[in-house]
């Protein structure tokens, strides 16, 4: 992606304000500032006004700053930022509020008895699509194989993703502790654990100036603070983060956002900054308890929309410092994840009503159905105990328990693979036992 072009700085003297006189100035300065367009795209749309495009952004500029909230992160420069709150701003964070917080009467997102399976399932893939964004090569469906088997990782990608998964079920035990810079190495440890180049970088600061940001063209997007600064930085950093004082009051999700916007923007690690940043954003919402957040995956979104992600960045940095643009793409982002998951819960809830036939089998429960329709769709299916436990977030006696069932009544067989492996599969009468227990329960 080209590096965008920095927007303008110019001052408005009085008599240039007489341009809202204009109407379609007037408009598109509105537009700008309620839908905070950037400069590149505020320049676009003033083909058709015959007014100099610096002089209007001068006034888009005057109206942002007069309402800008500013925040100091450190005394040092290029800390110093401001965002503005706009109405769709305020719109999403009152649905956030709603739904990640307390559910209004009737309307809970989640089943109470799928929450375990959605939870697993959530972090799962919140786990391979953060890895994706950094560049982890396996497929959705082996990463998840190998999480449910709990089998050892083959390569870095597949050791990114099981790191991920790791760290994110750590959060939540993380959840009530300060934010302090070893906790942001332990963080940053589990995340990369035997993924760097050199080993000896998980979990440290780094201690060079070697790290740039490069767009995809190889140019240089932006140089990080000296590493000789950090200690001082990630002690504001952490200041921010704990900070509870209600005359600088900042909404938790705003904060969650310019924490993972933060993140990147320091680079305090010489690698595995955005897998930390993600963390960090989760963390903090679960701190503050949006515990919706756990059963949501933000990278899932973040990576249909990479481009978006690195303009967010960037429109920030060039234009003063100014946080609104990554915020307003944070809150579209977890905003798209809320409503994939709902999409997702209906999506199952449907699957569910499918599986009546297989309900009518005596004795029968929800995890049992589940694993028959798997093998009912895919002859070739086989399942471990350690799978079942995986996927039901469930303990080993409750998995074998189940599957030791479902053997009992003939639909499925076991057989040892290697030394130890276990493994159930399709028994070879598998439709017409199926068909027997269906049609003997429905006929009673």
């Amino acid at each position: 992606m080209k590096t965008p072009e920095s927007p303008p700085s110019r001052m408005i003297i009085g008599d240039e304000l007489k341009c809202l006189e204009n109407p379609a100035a007037e408009k598109l300065i509105r537009e700008a500032i309620e839908k905070y367009l950037y400069w590149s795209e505020f320049k676009y749309k003033t083909g058709s006004i015959d007014i100099d495009p610096e002089i209007l952004w001068g006034i888009v500029k005057l109206f942002r700053n007069s309402s800008a909230k500013r925040i100091k992160i450190s005394d040092l420069s290029g800390f110093e930022f401001k965002f503005n709150v706009t109405a769709d701003i305020f719109q999403k964070l009152h649905e956030f509020d709603l739904h990640f917080v307390g559910i209004p009467p009737g309307e809970e997102i989640i089943p109470a008895n799928d929450k375990n399976q959605y939870l697993i399932s959530s972090i799962m893939e919140e786990a391979i699509a953060s890895s994706q964004i950094e560049g982890a090569a396996t497929t959705r469906k082996e990463a998840k194989k190998m999480l449910r088997e709990e089998r050892k990782p083959k390569n870095k990608s597949e050791q990114m993703i099981l790191n991920n998964y790791n760290t994110i079920k750590k959060l939540k035990d993380l959840k009530d502790k300060e934010l302090t810079k070893e906790l942001l190495k332990e963080i940053h440890s589990l995340i990369t654990k035997d993924t760097l180049n050199d080993p000896g970088q998980e979990g440290f600061f780094r201690e060079s100036n070697d790290i740039i940001v490069v767009d995809r063209d190889g140019d240089i997007s932006y140089v990080p603070p000296d590493y000789k600064h950090l200690d001082k930085i990630l002690n504001d950093f952490c200041i921010f983060a704990n900070e509870t004082n209600t005359k600088r009051f900042i909404h938790p999700v705003i904060r969650a956002a310019i924490l993972h916007f933060l993140i990147g923007y320091i680079h305090p690690f010489t690698d595995g900054n955005g897998r930390t940043a993600r963390a960090i954003f989760y963390w903090y919402l679960l701190k503050k308890g949006y515990w919706l957040i756990e059963y949501i995956s933000i990278s899932r979104m973040i990576i249909k929309s990479r481009g978006q992600y690195s303009k967010a960045y960037l429109f920030s940095e060039l234009d003063e410092n100014d946080l609104t643009y990554f915020i307003i793409y944070q809150l579209k982002t977890l905003e798209q994840a809320f409503y994939s998951l709902k999409e997702y819960i209906n999506r199952k809830i449907q699957e569910k009503r499918k599986l009546h036939d297989f309900s009518k089998i005596k004795d029968i429960n929800d995890r049992q159905i589940i694993i028959l329709k798997l093998l009912s769709d895919d002859p070739e299916f086989s399942i471990t105990i350690k799978e079942v436990q995986n996927r039901f977030n469930t303990v080993y006696q409750t998995a074998r328990t189940d599957l030791m069932g479902l053997e009992k009544s003939g639909l499925i067989q076991k057989r040892i693979i290697g030394r130890k492996k276990l493994i159930y599969h399709r028994s070879e009468n598998f439709n017409e036992i199926l068909s027997k227990l269906i049609g003997k329960t429905g006929s009673t």
